[in-house]
């Protein structure tokens, strides 16, 4: 038996709202899955529930997708081309209230071919549509109408995933091995999944041995000397970041927001609060993305150049030390989840970092309930990158202004940056891959010249794992 330990809140296990949505859940299957060959690449993406790889005509706005034969859920129902058909016509529906819908929307129609072969009809040409068949499916009879947040699929779910959801308590979830599953039952048959926001508590549950294994805060995994213990560090896309809001007289100044970027030491944040893992980030593009990605989009660290731009915009330091332009102060909040340490220190550091330039940072700890309710007025220690299989998925949300659907934290400020948009759209609807990349290239000299965030990291992942197991893979 493995016991995992999460800072995540157990239960809203429906795939219609994202459960599952990045094709690695112990309950749900996609159509396909990742498979990690490095830290140094993107995961190549496989068949799960289908047969073989999807299958478009030439410009790409018809997918295939074949259905592995002899799949069933943990009810015993068979899988078929109904329940594809029906969880993605679910996410589209406006009446469940997705929260990924977004992601969907270039979906006109999904539709069963026969038993075994969906057929996807986009709205418009888009190379990237594979890393949209990792969402999970559920059965089409348990996928109800109305809003997907009251789904009974959230606390009872079903899927074809290879573990049972056996019980769900607010402080654990069981799961026990699905005998049946397509690729062969797992070797752990007991799998215990503990809720625990707490970082430190689950420090020292991993010390005492009460654990096999957990996420764990980069700091923190460089604390342990235990050697019954090992840390396992995963070079990621996943980033931290600040956003700007445009609300604010101080950041709505695109100056102002060119001498945040270069007036924050990110290596430095990085050595004291990342410990090291970590690399900095000035765009949300990783070198991961090979080609695409720009070395020369970055800000280096300058706080002399910093402190002149802020001149030459008329933010002249005050009696206090803090910029004033006419009656506004150099000043904003930032807002982060006062449960995650991470974040914390890493507001921390970003406000200790540009209080010298005269900019005051007031830092406030709330749950994401009330971060929501200012998400246009404060300034947000966002993350991002969960979606790393193709570069739109990494970053059009991000860097496009918003549309009704978009997720709340995705651009929040709503900036327009110029060009970024048409770039966007243009790499996302090109079949041809060096059209593709002198767009991305375009959206980050854009991005450096207009920056709407201040970009600090990208993570590196860590987990604490006793010897008794490989890798904290639903963890």
């Amino acid at each position: 038996m493995l016991v995992l330990a999460d800072a995540q809140p157990l239960g809203e296990y429906n795939p219609i709202n994202g459960y599952g949505e990045l094709g690695v859940s112990p309950l749900y299957d996609g159509l396909l899955r990742p498979q990690s060959q490095s830290d140094n690449t993107i995961p190549e993406l496989v068949p799960a529930l289908a047969a073989s790889q999807p299958i478009s005509n030439p410009d790409h706005t018809v997918w295939d997708v074949a259905l592995r034969e002899g799949v069933n859920f943990h009810d015993g129902t068979p899988l078929d081309a109904g329940d594809v058909v029906a969880t993605y016509r679910s996410v589209l529906d406006q009446g469940t209230g997705s929260e990924i819908a977004a992601s969907y929307d270039m979906i006109d129609t999904v539709t069963a071919v026969d038993e075994l072969h969906v057929q996807f009809v986009l709205r418009y040409p888009y190379a990237d549509f594979p890393a949209r068949l990792l969402l999970g499916i559920a059965p089409s009879e348990l996928i109800a109408d109305g809003p997907a947040r009251d789904s009974q699929l959230n606390t009872q779910p079903v899927g074809t995933g290879p573990y049972i959801l056996t019980e769900l308590r607010p402080d654990q979830a069981v799961f026990k091995a699905n005998p049946n599953y397509w690729a062969g039952e797992p070797e752990v048959t007991n799998l215990v999944l503990t809720y625990e926001p707490d970082d430190n508590t689950r420090a020292q549950h991993m010390r005492s041995g009460a654990l096999s294994g957990t996420v764990i805060p980069p700091l923190l995994a460089s604390s342990f000397t235990d050697p019954a213990v090992s840390i396992v560090a995963v070079r990621t896309a996943d980033w931290r970041g600040v956003s700007l809001p445009s609300t604010n007289p101080f950041t709505s100044d695109e100056r102002a927001r060119i001498a945040l970027n270069i007036g924050v030491d990110r290596d430095s944040i990085i050595e004291h609060v990342l410990a090291g893992y970590g690399e900095p980030a000035s765009t949300p593009f990783n070198d991961v993305y090979g080609d695409s990605y720009n070395p020369h989009a970055v800000f280096d660290y300058a706080p002399e150049e910093a402190k002149r731009i802020l001149d030459d915009a008329g933010w002249i330091s005050a009696a206090d030390g803090i910029r004033t332009k006419g009656s506004h102060r150099a000043e904003f909040t930032l807002m982060y989840p006062a449960s995650d340490t991470t974040r914390r220190d890493l507001a921390h550091a970003f406000a200790s970092a540009v209080q010298p330039l005269g900019i005051d940072v007031s830092l406030h700890g709330a749950t994401w309930d009330e971060i929501e309710r200012h998400a246009q007025s404060a300034a947000i220690l966002l993350g991002g990158g969960d979606k790393p299989y193709s570069i739109d998925t990494q970053v059009y949300e991000t860097l496009h202004s918003r549309s009704p659907n978009t997720p709340t934290y995705s651009n929040p400020a709503n900036f327009t940056i110029p060009g970024v948009d048409e770039a966007l759209e243009s790499a996302r609807r090109s079949t041809d891959p060096h059209v593709r990349t002198a767009a991305y290239q375009q959206v980050q000299d854009a991005y450096i010249q207009h920056p709407t965030h201040v970009f600090l990291a990208f993570l590196d992942h860590t987990y604490a794992t006793t010897d008794n197991m490989s890798s904290p893979e639903f963890c």
